[in-house]
């Protein structure tokens, strides 16, 4: 985020979340703002409330999901003519990439060039607290433009968290091993703090909220994708529970799995809701790194306190 986004920001609930309100009109964005309860970075949580306060989630998205969930199913019909493996990988990027440039707002396009760091961190937290545990190499994504994610990232993306649960729970069953708290725990890749990542587009159209693209873009990702592609993409959401139970038995705590909405992966949902689901995803993803950033300075000060004679 920077100056120029931050002039677009007019509520006062966003600019000064400590001001006086009126207990007879309080605004509901004023309390969120103002809102201790969950972990999650204040960066993020002004981004995240101001893109759903946007004009384009109040009146665009009421009009344009029931047309995308019905496109959900005609793409589906249409699957059945298709040839088997039709897919474009490389044309569905450029259309994402594309809409994300010239049409999403700036908050929303900083929260998920965020979400690929977060993912790669949290992947190397539970990896690297599994003492003993390795698996084949990895790609943690970690994007700087929207220019990069034109290299399949999404789609790898959905790859990268199967391969990870899967080789994960290949080498604890091969050595006989639980996942339980480490003798020591690393958070040393954990940041604290921003990532490198560019400035968003903020051209006249970049109006569309986080939601609304995603519902409008399911279908299109549908499309381009085979149906075993776009059945893993929508399933793989329900992870976030498998994810959480990962963290929680690291940290010996059951916050990280309180936390999450994507839940009970062994009972797949239907691809209609994959647009609320994945905004689950991200908002679980950003509270689970919070909370690891919280315990990272829970050591650092712990560090810091000499013992007691």
């Amino acid at each position: 985020m920077n100056a120029r986004t931050e002039a677009r920001h007019t509520s006062p609930a966003f600019r000064d979340p400590m001001r006086p309100h009126d207990p007879r009109d309080p605004d509901p964005w004023h309390a969120l703002m103002v809102d201790t309860s969950i972990p999650i970075d204040p960066a993020v949580k002004q981004a995240w409330l101001e893109d759903s306060a946007s004009p384009s989630r109040q009146y665009l998205l009421p009009l344009l999901r029931p047309f995308a969930r019905a496109a959900i199913v005609l793409v589906q019909v249409l699957k059945l003519v298709l040839p088997k493996h039709w897919q474009s990988s490389s044309l569905l990027h450029r259309s994402l990439v594309f809409g994300l440039q010239r049409f999403v707002s700036p908050q929303a396009n900083w929260l998920i060039m965020r979400h690929f760091h977060l993912g790669a961190e949290i992947q190397q937290f539970i990896l690297r607290n599994l003492p003993g545990v390795e698996i084949p190499p990895l790609h943690f994504m970690r994007f700087r433009s929207l220019e990069e994610l034109r290299d399949d990232a999404f789609l790898r993306h959905d790859l990268n968290l199967y391969n990870f649960v899967i080789w994960v729970n290949q080498a604890l069953h091969a050595r006989g091993q639980r996942m339980q708290p480490p003798p020591a725990l690393d958070l040393s890749m954990i940041t604290d703090g921003g990532f490198p990542i560019d400035s968003m587009p903020q051209g006249r159209w970049n109006r569309v909220d986080l939601l609304t693209a995603i519902e409008v873009y399911t279908p299109v990702y549908q499309f381009f994708l085979t149906d075993t592609d776009f059945w893993r993409a929508a399933n793989s959401l329900q992870l976030d529970e498998t994810i959480a139970l990962y963290a929680s038995r690291i940290l010996d705590d059951p916050l990280p799995l309180l936390l999450v909405n994507n839940k009970h992966p062994m009972i797949p949902m239907t691809t209609l809701r994959a647009g609320f689901r994945l905004v689950l995803h991200g908002l679980a993803t950003e509270m689970l790194h919070a909370y690891l950033v919280q315990q990272k300075r829970a050591l650092a000060a712990q560090a810091d306190v000499p013992a007691e004679a």
